[in-house]
Order: C-alpha cells, then structure tokens, then sequence
C-alpha cells in the first residue's frame, strides 16, 4: 500500500512537470508582448505604415471616402484586403529555433518590413517586422517590436510566405481607376483618333438629350443618329480599370516618344469629374501573341493585347488592356448605323459584320 502511494506521488510529480515544461512554457514562448501578431477586429484599425530600410514606405489611412495612400491615392481593394485579412489570420507556429536566430535577426535587421498599426483613435496597437521564409519554406520569420525572439508566422491552410502581402511598392498599392462615372453623370465624352481624325466624334449630354458630332460629310450617309447605341456607350464608362502603373521603369520616356500615338479619350462628369488619356501603340514584341498569328484588327506592327496609356495630367504612365478598352474605341459612323441586333437587348452593342474597327476605317 506504502509503495502504491510513493507510485502515485511519484506519478503526479511527473505530471506536473510535464505540464509545466510543456504548457506553462509554451504559454510563455507564446506569450501576449512576444508573439501578438493576429488581430482579430481589423475594423478598429485606423491607419498602417510599413516601411523597408532602403527608404520604401507606405502609408495607408482610413478616411470618410474610403482609404487612402501616402496622403494622396485611393488605395488598391485587392492589396488592402489581404493585408487586413493577413492580420487577422496569422498566428505564431513556433519560435525560431537556436541554430537559425542569428541568420534571422541579421536578415530582419537589414531586410524586414516594419508594420505599424494604429487604431481608428491614432493609437498604437501592433509594431512587428517582416522577414523571410521560414525553415523547409513554411511559414514566415517575424518579430514583434521590443521581443527577444522571433517566430515563424503562418496563416492555417496558406503554405507560401507571408511578406508580398506586406509590399511596400506604391504601385502594389494604388488604385487602378481610370474611368468610373455612371452613366446618367457622364456630360461630355470626346474620342480623337490620332492617324485617322475622321473616326474621332464628340458626345454631348444634357438632361437625358444626347448629341454625336463628327464629320457631317462621313457620318450623315449612315442615316439618322442611333440614340440607342450613344445611351449605351456611355455605360462603357463604369469601372475601366489598367493592369498597372509603369512609373519609374527605365526607358518609359524614350519608348512613349517612339510609340505612335492612337487616340485620345476626354471624359466630364457632371459633378466635375475628368480624366483625359492619351493612348499609344505597343509595338509587336517576343510576348505578343500576334506575332506568329495575325489580328485582323490590330495593325501588324503592334501589340494584339496590350497599349500603353499616360493619365492624371500626365503624371502617370499606365498598362492598359484591349480586352478592357476596346468597347471604348468606337468611331463616328457606328452611332448613326441602324442596329442588327434584338432591341430587347439594351446594354448590348453589336458591331456590324461588315465593318473593321481598326485597320480599314
């Protein structure tokens, strides 16, 4: 009886100490200071700023319009949502083991990411450091401001790493907007067509009224002004969006200079909104897919997919795609051609067969 006793010490003896090794240390190598990095309610944050120690920062801040970035561009959906996402999904796998802290410290010190993130009330809630992959590829190595240890991070399911979606890149971060006016706002749209004017046509709205003015001589033969096809164009202004921004990209200026120019595209608002852009070719080059298989309507020298475009007074040079701008680059005649398509469709406009939209008009 006396041994089964000293037994069942000896046991809850054991018992403890593997809880205490075990549990009570994990709570403190996971401890609040030392590995906070999920935020659960990323509608309390107000504000976040990260930066890289070669100057790059980016500072993103929640107004009344929606976010902003660096005091100036409204912030890109796509890059602000994983970010916010990330934040609250990520969570401390394990801390860095001995063998890799050194290499880990050296690399956050000299190539991690600081993420600062305030709350809607200005105040600091989470300071940390982004670095690399973590050990097999799993996870991503990140240390909270003020701790001695960092951890690997991850988010449950995702196996990649976490630190391209904490770029710093403005162009990651701006919004791509380039035309989004509803329909029934839109006061004045003006295509001009650079190698043949003769396509280039105005459109004026007023009160519901809507007017296209071309060369009389080339348009009249078509017959009388298709309202229809103008009230339907004029929803071909909601969410344009580029692929990107090229600000910065070596050579941009002298390739813009070279680059024949294809038309330009006025829009106003009635409430004083206005975008003018100016378009030009991209020459045929090794990615075209044009190159090996001819687009009957793009010239042979040019790209089938893509064209540069320079927007915001100027200061902004741009990707733009065919497959998002193409219904824009309508010419004079087609608004006073008869339909030849179903009427009960409203928001479709059919070009007819017979009619080439780049090459032989």
């Amino acid at each position: 009886m006396r041994k089964t006793v000293i037994y069942i010490a000896i046991l809850a003896i054991l018992a403890f100490g593997i809880y205490y090794f075990l549990v009570r240390n994990n709570e403190t190598a996971f401890s609040e200071n030392d590995a906070a990095f999920t935020i659960k309610d990323t509608g309390s944050i107000g504000k976040l700023f990260l930066a890289t120690n070669d100057g790059e920062s980016i500072l993103a801040e929640r107004t009344d319009s929606g976010w902003i970035v660096n005091k100036k561009y409204r912030a890109l959906a796509s890059t602000l949502n994983s970010i916010l996402e990330t934040l609250t999904k990520q969570a401390p796998l394990y801390p860095v083991t001995k063998a890799a802290y050194d290499n880990v410290i050296k690399a956050l010190s000299t190539d991690g990411i600081k993420v600062e993130v305030y709350g809607r009330d200005g105040k600091k809630m989470r300071v940390f450091y982004v670095g690399g992959v973590g050990v097999n590829n799993i996870g991503t190595n990140m240390m909270m401001e003020g701790a001695k240890t960092p951890y690997v991070v991850q988010v449950t399911g995702f196996n990649g790493y976490l630190t391209p979606r904490f770029t710093t890149k403005l162009r990651d971060w701006r919004d791509r907007t380039v035309f989004n006016i509803p329909p029934e706002e839109v006061k004045k749209v003006s295509v001009q067509y650079a190698d043949k004017p003769i396509n280039s046509f105005v459109i004026s709205h007023d009160s519901g009224t809507v007017r296209v003015d071309g060369d009389p001589e080339y348009t009249k033969k078509y017959g009388e002004l298709n309202t229809r096809r103008v009230n339907v164009y004029l929803k071909y202004f909601t969410n344009i969006n580029c692929e990107g921004y090229l600000n910065g990209l070596s050579d941009m200026d002298t390739t813009l200079k070279t680059a024949p120019k294809y038309l330009s595209i006025d829009v106003e608002g009635m409430h004083r909104q206005h975008q003018h852009v100016d378009i030009y070719w991209m020459l045929l080059n090794r990615r075209s897919k044009n190159s090996t298989v001819a687009n009957p309507d793009i010239p042979d020298d040019y790209d089938a997919d893509r064209l540069y475009a320079v927007i915001n007074n100027y200061q902004d040079t741009i990707l733009i795609q065919q497959f998002v701008f193409k219904k824009l680059f309508r010419k004079a005649f087609e608004f006073y051609q008869k339909d030849v398509a179903p009427t009960n469709q409203p928001d479709k406009y059919v070009q007819p067969k017979n009619v080439m939209m780049h090459k032989n008009s």
